[in-house]
């Protein structure tokens, strides 16, 4: 199965192509920007086209969220016009203003965001006019590497010794990179067997949490496994930001319709930030010193 995968750099996509690398079933081709045409399609017949999210689109300018929304409108032309499949990622943050319970995948996001609606009415299209299509709304994705990260973000920072700033009231579900991509691989395998199972699914990490128990979380952790490889580091504070001084705001997703259709389980986010944590003291400890490096002085 040949998939074109969009925006390089992205972490979705580095964690793709971390996964195909060990596998023998699935090729990669790797496009740097979002605006494709049919002419491509042709060219390369892949089985799919994934565009991966554009993260925190509540938190950038207007005009990138336009941006991306005509490239993404611009897929969907060409995948009309050669009949490919096209898998849309998409940020939990068009709920703009959550819910109080679990967020079903028939509940259509209404933002009051003006650039946000633009991205619905793309949604809006592509459930319209293009049947063998993944709307795949995710939480918060985070990864040690690529574009949108985030925990690379918050490791640098902590190391770094700088503050960093983490909303309290705003719960959701901070989800895995490298669970997305093999969650991606194993539903589009089942699609191209013939499952027939298109449409709009969540994915998430499980167990709801807000920003700043997250970040104070993996501070407590690097905390821990810095210590352990003897290193005295002074880290950087978590202070905690309020948005919502009447309640908390919860973006949580319902992501039982991708369990039924394809089998597809939760990943931990704890349990996946321990994971990432582990690979990223091995990297430090490869790092020779500058001891090493220069060798002792005469």
């Amino acid at each position: 199965m040949k998939l074109l995968v969009l925006d390089a750099g992205h972490c979705l996509n580095l964690a793709l192509a971390r996964l195909v690398h060990r596998r023998s079933d699935t090729e990669l081709v790797i496009e740097p920007g979002l605006k494709i045409d049919a002419s491509l399609l042709r060219e390369l017949a892949p089985a799919a086209v994934v565009i991966p999210p554009l993260s925190a689109p509540m938190e950038i300018e207007p005009a990138a969220v336009v941006a991306h929304g005509e490239g993404v409108d611009a897929c969907l032309a060409a995948c009309r016009e050669t009949d490919t499949p096209l898998v849309w990622c998409v940020s939990d943050q068009l709920y703009q203003d959550g819910f109080e319970t679990p967020i079903d995948e028939h509940v259509i996001p209404a933002p009051r965001d003006e650039s946000l609606r633009r991205l619905i009415a793309i949604g809006d299209r592509i459930r319209g006019s293009h049947p063998r299509h993944l709307i795949v709304r995710l939480g918060p994705l985070f990864a040690l590497e690529g574009g949108h990260a985030w925990l690379s973000g918050v490791i640098d920072s902590l190391v770094t010794g700088e503050e960093v700033r983490a909303a309290q009231d705003v719960i959701f579900c901070p989800t895995s990179a490298d669970a997305v991509a093999m969650a991606l691989v194993g539903m589009l395998h089942q699609l191209s067997c013939g499952s027939g199972a298109w449409g709009a699914y969540h994915l998430a990490g499980t167990e709801p949490v807000s920003a700043y128990t997250f970040t104070t979380m993996v501070r407590t952790q690097l905390s821990t496994r810095l210590e352990g490889l003897g290193e005295q580091v002074e880290l950087g504070e978590v202070k905690a930001l309020k948005h919502h001084h009447d309640q908390p705001l919860r973006r949580v997703l319902n992501c039982r319709r991708v369990l039924e259709a394809f089998g597809v389980h939760q990943k931990p986010w704890r349990l996946e930030v321990g994971r990432l944590l582990d690979e990223w003291c091995q990297a430090r400890r490869a790092i020779p010193s500058d001891e090493e490096e220069g060798g002792s002085s005469p």
